[in-house]
């Protein structure tokens, strides 16, 4: 791997949020905003639990919904399954290359200062599927058989530990840290050293001044210490490969040369996937099942229902609310004019709630028919990489608890992450009653 660290061009991991962030005061009702004016984009639409109310108001009367800002551009927020699902497969004419999450016009230079980073999943074929099949092994049906055991040892472990009686932190004593143990083993990473993991998790996909990070040159920096980091793993693995992740990319045949930024592109790809997907289902399905007693119970008297309710919590979580495209050539979507070079945000959270396809879509039902048609991982060619060892650890997760636990109470404010892409938690007070 060349040690230049080149960072002039090409896509960024993560975008600006919304100018609406700069709004102070109560946000307003979603049926009192000018439709032109509502932009989806708005951070703090997600961190006080506000989007909803506006998803449905544009899906009922603008699914295709257009807004243009100087930091961004021309952007489209697709909100309804059909239209999400049609671009999400259409790779051809809706690219991933010029990144996953808004960002600056495609025609215009990066600012002063932005990181260059690839990812495989910001990329189109052929590329995209060499990179994809080098580290796809480590998720294969095998290991995944193979990894259930640990799983299931790693969770009984952190179970057994919380306090009955007290309350804690959900998110940090049971969601972060099983998910963290995850990504350790996926890397082959230094155990004692695995919150790193997390940290660049967080650092990846904050917005500047929510609380994580303060500026974009910090998250620069420490992106750069990841790297660095993983360049040292890199070289120890070419020399005494493991099979985890690091391995496979070092001696792939494909992948092996890449440059340190492709390279960190791929390691940020690999560890927020691995860990915000599953750590916020992991809260919200906590979430959920609080927000819909009669569905706990319903588990309790059924435990066999799991499986189908981890699906569902998936789709009711969607713990990545949008993805982005860009459009290839001029076209239509619903019925609207698409320009060359558009942004099309395919917001998962939207479309995961449309009445047409989820009968009484904005609720918990453990036990729904079609959970598994849920647009959380994407389709097409893109499909989330690891959406069975996100199931798995949900199940086992479910399974372990239902073995312990009388009831899991939330007892206090839930606190949301400061992000429209990443729909998670950072605090989630709860109790624990055991079993007698």
């Amino acid at each position: 791997m060349s040690e230049a660290i080149e960072t002039e061009s090409a896509a960024e991991f993560i975008r600006p949020g919304s100018e609406q962030d700069q709004i102070r005061g109560p946000i307003p009702a979603a049926k009192d905003m000018a439709l032109q004016d509502i932009n989806p984009v708005w951070n703090r639409l997600f961190a006080e639990n506000r989007m909803l109310e506006y998803f449905e108001r544009l899906r009922r009367e603008d699914p295709v919904h257009f807004n243009e800002t100087d930091v961004a551009g021309r952007y489209w927020s697709l909100t309804r399954y059909d239209e999400i699902k049609a671009v999400d497969t259409d790779h051809k004419n809706f690219s991933s290359a010029a990144g996953i999450t808004i960002g600056f016009p495609i025609d215009q230079p990066l600012p002063e200062g932005a990181l260059d980073i690839s990812l495989f999943i910001a990329m189109d074929q052929p590329k995209h599927d060499v990179q994809r099949r080098t580290v796809s092994p480590v998720v294969s049906t095998r290991n995944l058989a193979e990894m259930e055991s640990l799983i299931r040892e790693r969770t009984a472990e952190v179970l057994d530990a919380l306090p009955e009686g007290e309350t804690f932190n959900w998110v940090d004593e049971v969601s972060i840290e099983l998910t963290t143990r995850m990504l350790a083993t996926l890397f082959d990473f230094p155990y004692e050293e695995r919150s790193k993991l997390t940290r660049w998790s967080d650092v990846a996909t904050a917005v500047p001044g929510g609380g994580v990070i303060d500026t974009e040159e910090q998250r620069r920096t420490e992106l750069i210490e990841c790297l660095v980091y993983f360049q040292g793993i890199w070289e120890e693995r070419k020399q005494n490969p493991t099979g985890d992740f690091v391995s496979m990319l070092a001696h792939g045949e494909d992948t092996k040369d890449m440059e340190p930024l492709e390279f960190l592109g791929n390691l940020i790809l690999l560890i927020v996937g691995g860990n915000d997907t599953t750590r916020n289902s992991m809260s919200g399905g906590v979430l959920a099942l609080n927000e819909y007693p009669s569905e706990y119970e319903k588990l309790k008297k059924d435990p066999s229902l799991i499986p189908n309710m981890v699906a569902e919590i998936i789709r009711w979580q969607t713990p990545l609310a949008y993805m982005r495209r860009t459009a290839n050539q001029d076209c239509k979507v619903g019925d609207k004019d698409i320009k060359a070079g558009d942004q099309m945000l395919m917001w998962y959270v939207s479309g995961n709630r449309d009445e047409s396809v989820f009968e009484r879509g904005e609720e918990l039902i453990i036990d729904r028919p079609n959970a598994r048609q849920h647009l959380s991982f994407g389709f097409g060619i893109h499909r989330c990489m690891g959406n069975r060892l996100a199931e798995m650890q949900l199940k086992v997760l479910w399974e372990e608890m239902m073995k312990r636990f009388e009831n899991v109470e939330v007892v206090g404010e839930v606190e949301r992450t400061f992000s429209s892409f990443v729909k998670g938690y950072t605090q989630l007070p709860v109790r624990v009653t055991r079993h007698k």
